[in-house]
Parts: C-alpha cells; structure tokens; sequence
C-alpha cells in the first residue's frame, strides 16, 4: 500500500498558517498574554497568608469550617514550600484557560444538545482532543504562539475543553421533556425555556463538567511547563531534569492541593447556585441541627471577611511596590531586556545564572527559563529567547542546529573539547572499553539506554559508533529521555546491577556515582564538542556589548566545576545567591568577562 503522506501534508498546512495567519496568532499571543498577567497580579499581590486566608473564608462559605482550616493549612504549606509564586502562576493559567473554554465549550454544548446535526459533527472532533496525546496539542501550540503563558493556555483549553462541551449537552438533554413541553404549552419562547427551565435544572451536570475543564486543566500544567510557563508544571519539569525526587515531590504536593481545593469549591458552587442543590441544602438543614464544624456562615458574611482581609492588606502595605534602581557609569544595559533560556544540565544551569548575574550588574533586565531541548533551539530560532549558552556543537545538539541553524547566531565556545561516551558503573571490572561490550551483552540485556533520539549523540552512536565496534546486532539502543537515562542509571547502580548508558563530559553524574568511561581506542566517538553560545538573529546587532562579552568569554575546567560545586551546595532557588558567593571569591572576573570601557560609561551616564 502506498504510503500516506499525512505529516507532509499537517506540514504543509501550518507553513500556511504561519506565513499568512501570524497577524491573527501575534493579537492573540497578546489578549492571552494580557489576561494572564492581569489574574497573576491579582493572585501575586496580597501577603501569601493573606491570599491564604481570603481562599479559607470562601471555602468556609462554601463548604464549612473544617474546610475553610483545610484549605488554609493547604495554602499555609504551598507557602512553607517556597512555591507560593510558582502556585499563583499555575492557578492564573489554569484559571485563565478555564473561563476561555467555558466561554466556548457551554454554547456549544446548548447547541450540540438543540440540534443533532451539531451534535453528531462535534462527537468526532471531541473524540479526538480527548485521546489525543497532551504533548502532541503543546507542538502546535508553540508554532503559532510561541513559548511562554500564551502557548500554555492554548494547549490546556484544547485539552480541557471537550468535557465541558460533553456535560453541557448532557444536562440539557437530561431535563425532563414534560416539563419542556409544559413551558412551551404555557406560550414560553425557546429562550425563556433554556434559560428559566433547562439550564437552572441542567446545572449540577454543567458544573460537574467545569469541575473536569479544571481538574484536566491542571493535569496539563506539567506539560505546558516544557513551553516556559513556569509554574508549578516549570517546577516538576526542573526536578525530572536534574532528577531531584524530593523537589519534584514537593511541587506534585502544591499542585494536589490546588486540585483538590480547586474541585471541592467547583462542587460546592454548583449545590449553591442550582435550585436543585439549594432546595436539597436547606432540607438537611431543617432536618438535623448544624454541628459547629459544618457552619457555613452567609454569603455577606463572607463578603465582609474577604472586605476585611483586603482592608487590612492594605493597612499593613503587603501588597508591595515596585523597587527602583539607581544608574551607574557600570550599568550600561539601562534596563533593557534580556531572556536565557537553559537546559537543566549542570554547565547550563552555572553559566546562565553566571550571565544573569553579571548583565543584571551591567544594568540588564534579566530573566531566566528552563526549557526542554526542543522548545529552547525553536524558542532561540523564532526571536522568543535571546540565546542559551549550552549548545554542544557539532555533534550532540547537531539535529537542532541542521533544523535550526539558519535562524541562529553562533557566538563561539566558550568551554571544551567535551567528550561523548558510553559509560558503566566502576564494579563492572571486566569492561573497560567498548570493545569488551560485545562479551558481556547478555548481562547488559542487550541495551544500550539512551537519551533524546534527536540528540546528535545518539545518531553517531547507532550509525558510527556500534558498528565501528561490531555490536549493531548485539544491543539495542533504547530511546528515551535524559532523566529517563540517569533514573534508570540510579536504580541500577543501587541494586549494583550491569548497565550501560550515554554520558557525556562534565556530566555531575561522575561525581555522584562511581562510573568508568569506556575507551574508544579506535576514536569511533570522534572528537569532543564545545559548548557554544547561541543566540537569535540580530542579538548582536540588537546588544553589540553583551554579543562581544559573550564572544570573549571562556571558562576553565576548574572555574566551571568550582561554579558548579558551589551552586549544587547552596540548594534549589538559590542559584543566583550560590553565583554571588562565587564572584566575590573570584575577585576580577566580572570586569574580565563584562568589561565597561569609557565610550560605553560615557552612553550609559549620557
């Protein structure tokens, strides 16, 4: 059977919807862009505790007293976690995403259940989202709005939106046809009978289906946070990249909370605000005396609790003020932007804070983000990141930089050769090179774990390297992920179990385990890469002194390791502080590195 060419064709479409729609995808980058960053304000504002308390007092309302101390010990500990902003920003989306596809998903739904033929052209489409794999909605989400909040909102509507349409018609049709048939009777118009009759009735089942948008919308946290939105999903991917459990234990912890609080409310607000549901409460109210812990006090008095809490927020000035910062002859960047984005590798990690750290003392607006590999280089190539400084040239980021290249400047190595390797724990004594690989197979299992497929590594593995050895027929290279590698490389090397995995030089796993290099004394691995900085089209002519420090600048093995060791050390969150630390024990490194001559202090004091 001839073979469909369908990707070609998805390709080919999108080419088209990039060069003639961009216009379109730019103004909605934009309004998302903008109403995420208005309920994020809202949410980031107040005190922590306070924010803490206002969310009590409407589960309180809603659910009860006990509730109410629940939800507050649940954002008591989110802040204990030092995850409060990060959990702010994944309810501003969540939110945010929620209202657009409710917006879209009940009037689709009224009329999917007012017309079959809606209907049955909306059950395939629905189908579709629904099993689609959540990944695959981020990929063209990225295309056409590029990495950030906008992209993430995009991809957790499309996601979360089917079972909204679903409920919706669901409730509608459930509505008992008499009492349709008795307001039509009664000379009502269709509108009168949606709205008074159908929808009032239908709500318990309409409110069953936002609580799934929500609790869809936060399972898709995690996956958007590969498209930089940071929040708690950017935490939970950090912690697979640098395989840190706890950390990433800690950030599933906040988002629990959120989705339980999130769907105890949505369940209680639908009992409040359906006839049904009010009529059913206030029975159970009459029929057995209210025990204090299931007080819920009236919706004034929460009113005037919620009032008072901002009133009161507001006295003590918690709600922060932006900080100004004074003008030197050294702060040449006078504020302009800059955005690094980095990998979750060791050197990426040091040499991005080490950057931000340093043009932020030059007077830069700096941020930070962490990105998967792929979304980085697409973010770096379409202008969204300014450059990244962990780019292995030519051979392990190779893929990348054939795909990408032509939108990217190069600014040089600044640190290498690195080397490519296979490599084992240091108790497997009876293999020290490649070639003993091919006598020890059936311990191995024949496997050979692997990283990205796209990493240039694994090409020159399975094309050059096996084959250069004899073992192409002997072992399968198994395709996965960085942390997929390095977990499976933990659980083996604690049960003291033979395995073989691609490791790369500097790498912090050869200074957590025990690990040899296998020779390659036929050179199969070629020679090492250097870590180059990349950066977007026109960053140079955009930032000439920031390109020119970036092109000058190099570090030794023992700097980098130095700097490494000193932020592995100070801990998660405190990266930067770790760099500070670093530079004042290096005294001279920054004028070295970000040097100020007198025509650029004269620009920055003109």
């Amino acid at each position: 059977m001839p073979r469909l060419h369908l990707g070609d064709w998805v390709d080919s479409g999108v080419d088209w919807l990039l060069t003639h729609l961009a216009w379109l995808f730019d103004a909605v980058k934009a309004v998302l862009g903008g109403l995420y960053d208005a309920v994020n304000a809202v949410l980031t504002a107040p005190d922590a505790l306070l924010l803490a308390g206002i969310l009590a007092v409407v589960a309180w309302w809603l659910r009860g007293l006990v509730a109410g101390v629940l939800a507050f010990a649940g954002f008591a500990l989110i802040d204990s976690l030092g995850l409060w902003e990060r959990a702010m920003s994944t309810l501003a989306l969540v939110l945010v995403a929620t209202a657009i596809a409710l917006l879209v998903a009940v009037p689709l739904g009224i009329w999917a259940a007012r017309s079959k033929t809606v209907s049955a052209a909306v059950r395939p489409a629905l189908d579709l989202l629904q099993t689609m794999p959540s990944m695959v909605l981020l990929i063209p989400a990225i295309l056409f709005f590029g990495l950030g909040t906008a992209a993430g909102v995009v991809a957790t509507l499309i996601f979360a939106i089917a079972p909204g349409v679903r409920m919706t018609e669901l409730g509608i049709r459930q509505v008992d046809a008499e009492l349709v048939e008795a307001a039509e009777a009664f000379g009502t118009t269709p509108r009168d009978t949606l709205f008074r009759v159908q929808l009032p009735l239908a709500l318990p089942t309409i409110m069953a289906g936002v609580n799934q948008v929500i609790m869809l919308g936060l399972s898709m946290v995690v996956i958007a946070g590969m498209a930089g939105t940071g929040g708690l999903g950017g935490a939970v991917n950090e912690a697979i990249g640098r395989l840190e459990i706890g950390y990433g234990f800690e950030a599933g912890v906040a988002i629990v909370v959120l989705a339980i609080y999130l769907d105890r409310m949505t369940s209680a607000l639908g009992t409040q605000i359906s006839p049904l549901g009010r009529r059913a409460a206030a029975r159970a109210r009459t029929a057995s005396a209210v025990r204090p812990w299931a007080h819920r006090p009236r919706p004034v008095v929460a009113v005037v609790g919620v009032v008072v809490l901002a009133l009161v927020a507001g006295g003590m000035n918690v709600f922060g003020s932006a900080g100004t910062t004074e003008a030197s002859g050294s702060r040449v960047g006078e504020g302009r932007e800059v955005r690094i984005g980095y990998l979750p590798w060791d050197e990426g990690i040091a040499s991005t804070y080490l950057w931000k750290e340093m043009l932020e003392r030059r007077g830069f607006d700096v941020t930070a983000t962490q990105y998967a590999a792929g979304p980085l280089y697409t973010g770096v190539a379409t202008g969204q990141v300014d450059f990244q400084t962990d780019a292995w040239l030519p051979t392990t980021h190779g893929e990348y930089w054939s795909k990408y290249g032509e939108d990217l400047e190069d600014l040089g190595s600044w640190y290498g050769p690195t080397s490519l390797e296979l490599t084992v724990p240091a108790y497997m004594e009876d293999v020290n090179s490649l070639a003993d690989l091919k006598n020890h197979a059936a311990d191995l299992d024949g496997r050979i774990i692997g990283i990205e497929p796209s990493a240039g590594m694994m090409g020159l593995l399975k094309d050059r390297v096996l084959k250069e050895y004899g073992l192409q027929d002997s072992f399968e290279v198994v395709d996965g992920s960085t942390p997929a590698m390095l977990a499976e490389l933990k659980r083996a090397y604690a049960n003291r179990e033979p395995v073989v995995v691609t490791l790369w030089s500097p790498h912090w796993a050869y200074s957590d385990y025990d690990l040899k290099k296998l020779k390659d004394p036929r050179g199969a691995w070629g020679e090492g890469d250097g870590v180059h900085t990349v950066a977007r089209t026109g960053f140079a002519d955009d930032n000439p002194d920031v390109a020119r420090w970036l092109k000058d600048f190099s570090m030794t093995e023992e700097q980098l390791t130095g700097l490494e060791s000193k932020i592995l050390k100070a801990g998660r969150g405190k990266e930067q502080d770790a760099v500070r630390a670093w530079l004042e024990k290096n005294p001279g490194l920054l004028d070295k590195w970000a040097p100020v001559d007198g025509s650029a202090r004269n620009r920055a004091a003109g």
